[in-house]
This record gives C-alpha cells, structure tokens and sequence, in this order.
C-alpha cells in the first residue's frame, strides 16, 4: 500500500473529525465568526501562524529562493517584523475594542467605532475583503494542485477540485471552531516541515563533497545601487500587510482574553521565525541538490531548473526524494494543511462580512434563512468562484498571494492602526484609507513596470496611511470652523 497515500489520507480523517465535532458546537454567527470567544492562547497562536502563511510559505517562497538566493532573505525579515510588530501594536488593543463594541468582523468594528450610521465602511469593507479574497482562496487552491500532482499524480484540475471540496466542506460545518481547531494541527505539521526538512537535505548535502550552496552575493539579487535598494525594500515591505489582514485580525479578536495576547504572542513568533528562515532554506538547499542529483521527479533525476515541472514544486519533490514515504506523507499534509487552514480562513471572514455587512438588513425577509444558513450558503458561492478562476489563471501562487496581500494590507492596515493609536481617526479618514489602500494596489500592480520600480506593497499601503492622516484632519478642521 502507498504509505503516501496512507499518511495523507489519516491527515484528511483528523482534521473531517474535527470539523464534525465542532459543527456540533457552532449554534450562532458569533460562534461561526469567532468561536464564542472561548478559544485559548495556544489554539489561537496556531491558529493565526497557520492561516497567515499559506501555500505562499510552503511552495511559494521556496520557489522564489531556489530562483533568487539569499534575495529572499529580505522578505523573510519583512515577514517576521510585520508578524511581531502586528503582536506587539495590534493584538491587545484590537481585543480589548472589540469587546467594548461586540463586534464579530473588523468591518462592524470599524463601523461601530466610528458610528457610521449610513454604512459605508462596512459595505466598502466587505466589496474588498470579497474581492481580494478571491485572489487569496485561488491561490490556495492552485497550489493544492500541484502539490496533489506531484504527491500522487493527479492532474493540475483533479488536485484543485479535491483540495477544494475538502476545504468547503469542513468549513461548512463548523465554521471558526473547526478552523481554529483544524489550525492547531496544522500548524503543528507546517512547522515540523519547514525545520526538519532542510535539516535532512542539509545532512544529505554534507555528505556529498562536491556539493556548494548559493553564493552570500545574491544577497542583493545581482544588484548595486539604487536597484538593490528598491529590491530590499520590496521584501521587506511585505511586513506591513500583517496589520491589514482580516483573517489573521479574527484571531486577535476571538481570543478568549486580553490577558493571554502575551503568551500568545510569545507562540506565534517562536513559530514564525523557524518556519520562514526554513522555507527560504529548502529552496537554496534544493539549487545544490539539483546539481547532485539528489531530487527525482517521475523517476528521473533533476539536474537544473529546467527539469523542474514548476518551480513551486519543489517543496513535495524534495520531501519524496530525501524522506521515507510515510513520513513524506506527513510533510506533504503540512503544505496541503498551509493551504487549508489559509484558504478556510479566508472563506469564513468573507462569508461573515457579506451576512453581517452587506445582508444584515435584508436576510431576514427570506423565510426559513438564518444569518448562519446565509454564511454557508456564501461559503459555497465564494469558494466555488476562487475554483473557477484558480483553473484559469496561469499565475505562480507567489504572485497571487502578493496582489491579494497588498489589497487587503493597504487598504486595512493603516485605518487599523491609526484607529487604535490615534485619537484624531475620523470616519471620512477610514472611508479614504480603505478607498485608496485597495485602488492603489489594483493599479499599481497593473500598469506594467511601476511594480517592478517601487513594490504595490509599499507604495498602497503608504498611499492609504498618509489619506487616512490628511482626509481625518481636514475633516476635523471643517468640524472646527462649523462650530
């Protein structure tokens, strides 16, 4: 029997047992959007780790090293500096609000502070969680694909269809609690992936005298100047899309108490730095295996880049290649797990802001519908939308989650952050950091070059920070000279 095939499908009994369990458990929208608030520090800490670094973490940012080098390590410090600092400045703060309004979704949260009696945060809010959602869930899905591929042969179409169902469907079930439960394992399977599987290709390597790593020169990508810097920047600034995502904001706000952000931060960063500097470790450690012919895919060993299939492969190739099949199974569960537990994320904030933002007013004149029947009937709709366009699209996993991270960062980071520590945070001001956060990310990201200058990442996000400061003042100053 195929022990691969074994591990995995032991993997998918857990975490359906899980879900089961807590669709017995989840009787209200608070308990689909947050758990009841009844979930520990150790379960949210995974929880967060788990859903913020999807198949990007697993097969992306190996891919990327395995092309550019120690380059990726500036993205890797970005990551990390965006996870503590979004720890240190956003979880407690964000928790304690959030009690102080019952808020069950950042939009309503926003909304209430603000008291925004016409709506519009929250209907802006919920046009673009939804729409770069979208972007998020497909990249799951596709990576899901190739993984599938490469594990057990299936086509591209056969593994997005059978990580799509599975995800759907126990997020179905029990909304948060069976996210949030089903996270705790696999963050536990991520992390043992990204640490030991560069520790066994390494010990691998260090046998073989031939073998070399890639030079400390590619540090800055090949680059001098001006272009080295802007490159720099760019990883780094993929860190300030950890204050604007709304499925890792849930978790800050579902904790069961303020008073455990503390140990919960401590768990979440001793995760996170392992977890990156390993990802970024198994693409440069899988450039030299390739020169020793350690790595085999379909039975043929792989000597260059080119006879990788996909580059974004290389994280299950590498684990069937060094590892014993059953332990490979687990690995390989870790990246499918990368994958749920972000994409499963994901689906419920956005199924929650469009019951709770959008319907709020208009659900109930449909007979027999509940707000909960709503979420999962839009759980559904959204998922199968992300299917469609993961089966069309030709983008790298890497490149999607970039597009959908700087929306979401840009458009909810600064309001978030200037909301919590500062006072003069106007309504007009969120309204115009939202607006800006997510039209800037859409342009920049499509004018061909501008990307490629200054990153999207940064430039939205600084965008969307300096509209909120300048459009709350005017505002306040007009207040001012009105009375």
């Amino acid at each position: 029997m195929n022990m691969l095939a074994v591990a995995f499908g032991i993997y998918l009994v857990l975490i359906l047992g899980v879900g089961f369990h807590a669709s017995k458990l989840t009787k209200d929208m608070k308990d689909f959007a947050l758990g009841g608030n009844r979930l520990g520090p150790w379960v949210i800490a995974f929880s967060e780790r788990a859903s913020g670094e999807s198949a990007w973490l697993l097969i992306g940012l190996p891919g990327a090293a395995l092309m550019a080098g120690y380059f990726e390590l500036w993205t890797v410090i970005g990551c990390i500096s965006g996870i503590i600092f979004s720890w240190m400045m956003i979880a407690k703060p964000l928790r304690i609000m959030t009690e102080k309004y019952d808020a069950i979704a950042l939009p309503e949260l926003l909304s209430k502070r603000f008291n925004d009696e016409k709506g519009t945060i929250r209907f802006l809010s919920a046009l673009i969680i939804t729409f770069f959602f979208v972007f998020y869930v497909a990249a799951q899905f596709s990576g899901a694909g190739k993984v599938l591929n490469v594990t057990f042969g299936l086509t591209h179409i056969e593994g997005m269809i059978l990580g799509a169902v599975i995800i759907i469907f126990y997020t179905l079930l029990g909304g948060f609690l069976a996210v949030a439960w089903t996270d705790l394992i696999q963050g536990i399977i991520m992390i043992s992936t990204l640490v030991i599987l560069p520790i066994v290709g390494f010990i691998k390597l260090s046998s073989l005298p031939e073998y070399t790593l890639p030079h400390i020169d590619t540090l800055m990508g090949g680059k001098t100047g001006i272009p080295a810097i802007v490159g720099m920047i760019g990883g780094l600034s993929w860190g300030l899309g950890y204050m604007g995502q709304p499925h890792l904001i849930t978790r800050f706000m579902a904790i069961d108490s303020p008073d455990n952000i503390q140990k919960s931060r401590r768990i979440a960063i001793t995760w996170a730095i392992p977890a990156f500097f390993g990802a970024m470790f198994i693409g440069l450690l899988g450039s030299a295996m390739m020169e020793t012919g350690l790595l085999v895919y379909n039975g043929e060993q792989i000597f260059s880049v080119q006879d990788l299939p996909d580059r974004e492969k290389l994280m299950p190739i590498m684990a069937s290649s060094l590892l014993p099949a059953w332990l490979a199974g687990i690995f390989i569960s870790g990246a499918i797990a990368a994958m749920m537990s972000t994409a499963d994320s994901q689906l419920l904030v956005s199924t929650s802001v469009l019951t709770e933002d959008l319907l709020a007013q208009n659900i109930q004149t449909i007979p027999g519908l509940s707000k909960l029947s709503w979420s999962r009937i839009f759980t559904l709709i959204i998922g199968l939308i992300a299917f469609l366009m993961a089966w069309q699209t030709k983008d790298l996993v890497f490149e999607m989650v970039s597009y959908a991270w700087s929306g979401l960062g840009a458009a909810f980071g600064p309001a978030l952050l200037l909301t919590l520590w500062w006072k003069r945070t106007r309504r007009e001001g969120i309204i115009a950091g939202l607006l800006v956060g997510a039209l800037s990310t859409i342009i920049w990201a499509n004018i061909h070059g501008l990307s490629l200058m200054i990153s999207e990442r940064l430039m939205s996000f600084t965008f969307a920070f300096l509209s909120v400061i300048f459009v709350s003042i005017y505002y306040e100053k007009k207040s001012d000279n009105r009375n």
